[in-house]
């Protein structure tokens, strides 16, 4: 499968962790559109690695894609979603010696572009990453008060939201109060994303847990459509896919210890493994992968689209 570390259109655009965003102007119905392209790249500990993995911009279009479909036929919220076909793309938006159609396959989001709200929505159901730190220290998951004794990938009591504010790239996200985000994003802004989020993940979380497959804990991003100010927000970016969740396979799940991922968790702990020899230091640039975590990150993401899109059963 051929691999796309980065894209080049005819259109002015950002280069993301994974995603190059482009502008993509009005459509007929003046509706201002965005065009993302999902590369292979891989980013760790906010660092983009310089190895790419073939085709998982495509994984992450597909599950993106029926995830946010799903969430509208739900009736949860709307979502920024208006095509997923490269064919909606004009040819103005390619130039010679770049990017082709053909290599946009599978790999393209047109949406809307909306106002973002500056707050990482993070949803937890289970206790681990910097959740587990923050236990072990305090007690608690971001001023959340927990039980005590609690072990290592528990499951929560009930799911908790805890916002973090969104980093600019090579900086890293850092967890913030509810009453941060209230002030950031203004508090009927707030509630809002916190009432849809936990919507979005208990919803999920059933739908996949019948699929063999636990949502640990994910993150959403939210907007508003400039021409609707006061609308409800509109779910942006991606969902629920293997760069923004932790996916356990229900089957192997057992608290106490770390769990086995159908996510990039994998790569972590090969990255982590490098840093304890002294080979990295967490900062960029990356170190390369090796083909046998390339193609173990590829399985784990190929598993779990197929799980989760797999019929009722």
């Amino acid at each position: 499968m051929g691999s796309l570390f980065q894209s080049d259109l005819a259109l002015p655009g950002t280069r993301g962790k994974v995603r190059d965003v482009y502008q993509l102007g009005p459509d007929q119905a003046g509706v201002d559109r965005l065009l993302m392209v999902a590369s292979d790249r891989l980013s760790a500990f906010d660092v983009i690695l310089p190895t790419p993995v073939p085709g998982k911009g495509k994984l992450l279009t597909a599950v993106a894609a029926f995830w946010l479909q799903w969430i509208e036929k739900q009736g949860i919220c709307k979502t920024h979603v208006i095509s997923t076909d490269q064919a909606d793309l004009p040819d103005s938006a390619l130039k010679p010696a770049g990017t082709t159609r053909d290599q946009l396959e599978g790999r393209v989001t047109i949406g809307r572009r909306c106002e973002v709200l500056p707050v990482e929505c993070v949803v937890r159901g289970y206790i681990e990453g910097s959740g587990w730190k923050d236990y072990q220290e305090t007690g608690s998951i971001c001023g959340h008060p927990l039980p005590s004794g609690l072990q290592r990938c528990a499951k929560l009591p009930e799911p908790i939201f805890t916002p973090a504010t969104k980093a600019e790239q090579g900086e890293h996200d850092e967890n913030i109060s509810e009453e941060q985000a209230a002030q950031i994003i203004g508090k009927e802004r707030f509630e809002q994303v916190r009432r849809l989020s936990l919507d979005i993940y208990t919803k999920a979380s059933e739908y996949a847990r019948q699929r063999g497959i636990i949502i640990a804990d994910t993150k959403f991003e939210f907007g508003i459509d400039p021409a609707d100010p006061s609308g409800e927000p509109i779910l942006i970016d991606e969902a629920l896919t293997p760069d923004s969740s932790r996916f356990w396979p229900a089957d192997e799940y057992e608290p106490g210890r770390t769990q086995p991922s159908f996510d990039k968790q994998y790569v972590r702990e090969y990255l982590e493994s490098l840093v304890e020899q002294g080979k990295w230091d967490k900062t960029a640039p990356g170190p390369e992968l090796p083909a046998d975590v390339i193609r173990g990150t590829l399985d784990r993401y190929e598993s779990v689209v197929a799980l989760l899109t797999s019929p009722t059963p």
